[in-house]
Parts: structure tokens; C-alpha cells; sequence
């Protein structure tokens, strides 16, 4: 594996490790490529405090941190410091204003609810097709604003209901990735933990569509970059779907 531009930091609340750690990991796994990429701070209006992701006051040492571990170790490995964050319109003004300053080198989209917290989480089993249908929308209006290099866990929505509704929507997304030339994320901790997601269903959309994909270790522990194993593991569901791999993001490293 030569790039992971999904990985947590301990500020999220449900990561561990300290971030030093999450790069030497990297190094011994031979990934030239690391992408820091923790779960986005909002600013609730209604002064809710989320425990599943980063808080505002947490994203000066966020980037002092790896900022610092970029020039240390420079010689052994790329390092962007970026976020993961869900697509909440109504929100994005004060999370934008938040995040003005500093100096982010990507962010990849992460829709984890259709709307803002606390809700429904999109991992929450559904036969409502309303449901599946603004979560496949949001995505791609939230694409269609250019802030986002790719979508993390693009098949986290648990529909169950009719197989021809999942089919129907999720081709929409996948002809949408398609079109704008952005991969499918194959989720390794999905994969490991046997989550609904990375879903076969969803791959084998991909693989009718023709779409590409990238591996995202979606690392909440150090020790996951290194799981030579499972990486191999997600390597086989790309091929078994003749989806051709991303190694890099040709968009960020051009700009970068």
C-alpha cells in the first residue's frame, strides 16, 4: 500500500495512539503517502457538544502536531493533514469560518448523518427510501462544491429494503463518482470488523458502472497501517470487482 489519506487522531474521542505513532506505523509499512484526515469540527448553533469527533478548540494542536511531525520526518514519508467531515448545509458557514486559517491540504467527505447531530445515523438499518435517497443526494451536492477529494465509506447507508431501490440510488452515485472521474472507497476497518460496509452489493454497482477505487484504512489505532493482511484483503475485493486501484490522489498531489 503506497498512500492512506484516512486516518484518525485521539481527538476524535473513539482513536487511540499518539500521532508520532501513527506515522512511524506508516514508515515500517512501507507507505510513502499519509494522509491525517480526523473527524471535523462543527459549531452547533444550538450548543450541542459532539463526543465523536474533534472539537474546536482541539484543531490548534491538530495541525501543530502534525505540522511538527511533517518537517521530522519529511525524508521518509509525504504527510497532509486534512479532515473527514460530514456535508450539514446549514452548518458549513461556521465550520468554513472556523477552519480559515489554517492551512488544510484536503478533506474527504464522511456522511455519517443525512443531517446534523444528534440524528439518525446513516449506519442505522432502514427501508425508507427517503432516507436512502437524501444520503445519495448530499453526497453529491456536497462533491459538486469541490471541497472534497473523495468520499470515505460511500456505502455506510444500511438500506434494507427492496434490492432494485439500493440498486437504483446507489447507480446513481456510482455513474456520479464515475463521471467526475473519484474513486469508491474500500473500507479496511469495515472490512475487518465485518461492518455492513465495505459492501459487495455496493461493489459489484461499482463493477457494472466501471468505477475505480481506493483503499482507506480508516486507521482509529496505529497498529491498523500495518495490517499487511487485510490490506492484501481489500486488494481482493477490487480485483474480485474489477475495480482498478488508486495508489494516489492525483488531484492533491498536484497541488501540493
Amino acid at each position: 500500500m503506497l498512500a492512506n489519506y484516512h486516518t484518525h487522531t485521539y481527538r476524535c474521542n473513539h482513536a487511540k495512539g499518539e500521532d508520532r505513532e501513527y506515522v512511524e506505523a506508516a514508515i515500517r509499512a512501507g507507505i510513502k503517502v499519509l494522509g491525517f484526515s480526523d473527524h471535523c469540527p462543527w459549531i452547533f448553533d444550538d450548543g450541542y457538544v459532539s463526543s465523536i469527533r474533534m472539537l474546536p478548540q482541539s484543531v490548534d494542536d491538530y495541525f501543530d502536531s502534525i505540522q511538527k511531525l511533517k518537517q521530522e520526518y519529511s525524508n521518509d514519508i509525504t504527510i497532509y493533514i486534512g479532515f473527514e467531515a460530514e456535508y450539514i448545509p446549514e452548518l458549513i458557514d461556521a465550520q468554513t469560518d472556523l477552519l480559515k486559517d489554517y492551512p488544510i491540504d484536503y478533506m474527504i467527505l464522511g456522511q455519517h448523518f443525512n443531517s446534523r447531530e444528534p440524528s439518525r445515523g446513516a449506519g442505522a438499518p432502514t427501508e425508507d427510501e427517503a432516507i436512502l435517497k437524501k444520503y445519495v443526494d448530499l453526497i453529491i451536492e456536497a462533491m459538486e462544491t469541490g471541497k472534497y477529494q473523495y468520499v470515505a465509506h460511500p456505502d455506510m447507508m444500511n438500506y434494507v429494503g427492496p434490492t432494485e431501490t439500493y440498486e437504483y440510488h446507489m447507480q446513481r452515485l456510482c455513474r456520479y463518482f464515475k463521471e467526475k472521474n473519484v474513486p469508491v472507497e474500500i473500507n479496511m476497518l469495515g472490512v475487518m470488523e465485518n461492518r455492513h460496509y465495505t459492501s459487495e452489493r455496493f461493489l459489484s454497482i461499482a463493477q457494472k458502472i466501471g468505477n475505480s477505487a481506493i483503499i482507506g484504512v480508516d486507521a482509529h489505532l496505529p497498529e491498523c497501517l500495518e495490517n499487511i493482511k487485510m490490506q492484501k484483503k481489500c486488494r481482493a475485493l477490487a480485483k474480485r470487482y474489477n475495480l482498478p486501484l488508486v495508489d494516489f490522489l492525483p488531484n492533491l498531489e498536484a497541488t501540493n
